[in-house]
C-alpha cells in the first residue's frame, strides 16, 4: 500500500511544535483582518476585542463568528484583506439571494491551494507517474482547477476533461490511461454502470484510486464504487470559502478525513449554545484560515456535523482527523456537488405572477445520478389557460431556475392548493437519497 506523504514536515510534525506554528499564524491572522477588514475590525470591537486579546489557540473562542451571511452582505469584496490588485483569481459559490458568494485569491494563496491538493492527491497515492482525470466541473466552481493544480505540482500528467459527456469519459481513460479518477462519488458510480453498459473492458483501464467528494456519501456507496471500478475510492473535503477542495482528505488508511490544520484550524461547536465542544464530540465544525491572504475567515461555520480526533493515524500524519460529514446544522441541500437552498427556489418563484410561492423539492437518486424535481402551484387564473400557455410558464420557470443555480431541474405545475400546508414550519424538501 502507498504511504507517500508529500510533506513530511508539516503533515507529521509533532503536536506541541505543530500548535506553536498555528498560533504564531493565529496572531497574524488576527492583525490581518483588524487592520485590513473593517467588518472584522468592527465586530472585534464590539466584542472589545484587539489583536493583543488573541495569542493562543484558546484564545480564538473570544472571537466571534463568520458565517455565510456575513459574506452575501459584504457581496462582493467587502470581507477582502488585500488590495483586488493582488486578487489573481476570483471564485464563486451559490447564494440563498441570488448573489453568489465570490473568493479572492491572492499568488500565495493559489500556493497554499496547490500545496493542499498535491498533499490531498499524494494521500490517494498518486505521484508523478500517475494521469489523474478530473471529471470536476472546472470555471467558478472550486472542484476542476483545485485538483488540476495539486496534480501539476506533484508532477502528474493532468487530463481536465471536466464533467459531462460520458462516452468521451471512458475513451479518454482508455486511451490516455488514467489512473486516478477524480469526481463526485455519484458520478464515479454513473462511470462504472456505463463501463458495463458499453461494454468497455475494464481490463483496458488502468484507474487505481478515486478522489471523490462534493457531496455526502456512505460507507456502502463506498463499497459500492470499489467494487465495481476496482479502485480505493478516497474521500475529499472542503469548502469554496476556506479554500476549495484540500481543507481535509482521508489517506489510503480510511479511518477520517486528515484536517489540513496547519492551515485551517478546526473547532466543534454546538450549534445551538455556540460553545466549544470537547475533542470527540458531535458538533458543528468551524474553521479559521490561519494563512490565507485574500479572504481570511475567523471562525467561519460550516454547518456541517462532524467529530474530530487528534491520536495520531497508521500512516504517520499527525494532523487531526475529522469524521464523514453526519449532516448539516442548516437546511442547505448538496445535489451533484452544487449547494442549493431552498429559499433560492422560494425567492424565484415570487418573482413570477404566474406561479404562488407553493412547492415542493424532490432530490432522489436514479442510476447513480442525483435528480431534482420542483413541484409548484399555479396561480388560479392561469391554471385554466390552454395547455400550450402552461408549457411556456413551465419552460420560462425551468430556465430561470437552471440559470440561477447552476442545476437541471424537472418543474412540474400543479393545481392550487395541491401542496400540502402546514401550521408549523412547512415541508419543503423531501430527499430520497441513501446516504
Amino acid at each position: 500500500m502507498n504511504m507517500n506523504i508529500w510533506n513530511r514536515h508539516f503533515e507529521c510534525m509533532e503536536r506541541d511544535d505543530l500548535r506553536y506554528n498555528q498560533e504564531r499564524r493565529l496572531r497574524e491572522t488576527v492583525e490581518r483582518v483588524y487592520f485590513n477588514v473593517p467588518y472584522y475590525r468592527h465586530k472585534m470591537q464590539k466584542a472589545g476585542l484587539t489583536p493583543e486579546a488573541v495569542n493562543t489557540l484558546d484564545d480564538l473562542r473570544k472571537l466571534p463568528f463568520t458565517t455565510k451571511d456575513d459574506l452575501r452582505d459584504n457581496y462582493p469584496f467587502g470581507l477582502f484583506a488585500v488590495p483586488m490588485s493582488e486578487i489573481v483569481r476570483l471564485h464563486a459559490s451559490s447564494g440563498t439571494t441570488g448573489k453568489p458568494t465570490v473568493v479572492g485569491y491572492t499568488r500565495n494563496d493559489i500556493a497554499t491551494w496547490s500545496e493542499v491538493m498535491a498533499r490531498t492527491l499524494t494521500s490517494a497515492g498518486a505521484d508523478r507517474d500517475d494521469f489523474i482525470h478530473i471529471a470536476y466541473g472546472y470555471g467558478l466552481f472550486t472542484g476542476g482547477l483545485g485538483l488540476h493544480y495539486g496534480g501539476e505540482k506533484i508532477g502528474a500528467s493532468v487530463i481536465p476533461v471536466s464533467g459531462g459527456n460520458t462516452t468521451r469519459q471512458l475513451q479518454l481513460m482508455r486511451d490516455l490511461g488514467s489512473t486516478i479518477l477524480a469526481c463526485t462519488p455519484s458520478y464515479a458510480l454513473f462511470l462504472a454502470e456505463a463501463i458495463q453498459e458499453n461494454g468497455v473492458n475494464r481490463g483496458d483501464l488502468k484507474l487505481k484510486a478515486g478522489v471523490l467528494g462534493a457531496e455526502p456519501w456512505t460507507e456502502n456507496m463506498r463499497k459500492e464504487i470499489e467494487g465495481k471500478l476496482e479502485i480505493k475510492a478516497i474521500d475529499i473535503y472542503g469548502l469554496s470559502e476556506v479554500i476549495g477542495p484540500g481543507v481535509a482528505s482521508e489517506c489510503m488508511i480510511q479511518n477520517g478525513l486528515h484536517v489540513n490544520e496547519d492551515h485551517f484550524y478546526p473547532e466543534i461547536i454546538d450549534p445551538d449554545t455556540l460553545e466549544v465542544l470537547p475533542e470527540g464530540s458531535l458538533g458543528e465544525l468551524v474553521f479559521t484560515t490561519i494563512t490565507k491572504e485574500g479572504l481570511p475567515l475567523v471562525r467561519y461555520r460550516t454547518r456541517d456535523l462532524t467529530r474530530l480526533n487528534s491520536e495520531k493515524c497508521a500512516c504517520g500524519r499527525t494532523f487531526v482527523r475529522m469524521d464523514k460529514c453526519l449532516g448539516r446544522s442548516d437546511d442547505m441541500l448538496i445535489v451533484r456537488g452544487v449547494n442549493l437552498f431552498p429559499s433560492q427556489i422560494e425567492a424565484l418563484l415570487l418573482e413570477m405572477k404566474e406561479i404562488k410561492p407553493h412547492y415542493l423539492i424532490i432530490v432522489d437518486r436514479m442510476h447513480n445520478l442525483d435528480t431534482l424535481e420542483l413541484q409548484v402551484e399555479v396561480d388560479e387564473e392561469f391554471f385554466q389557460d390552454k395547455i400550450s400557455q402552461l408549457q411556456i410558464i413551465r419552460g420560462r420557470l425551468q430556465d430561470r431556475l437552471e440559470n440561477a443555480v447552476g442545476l437541471s431541474i424537472k418543474v412540474t405545475l400543479v393545481e392550487p392548493k395541491t401542496i400540502e400546508r402546514s401550521e408549523g414550519k412547512s415541508r419543503r424538501v423531501i430527499d430520497k437519497r441513501k446516504f
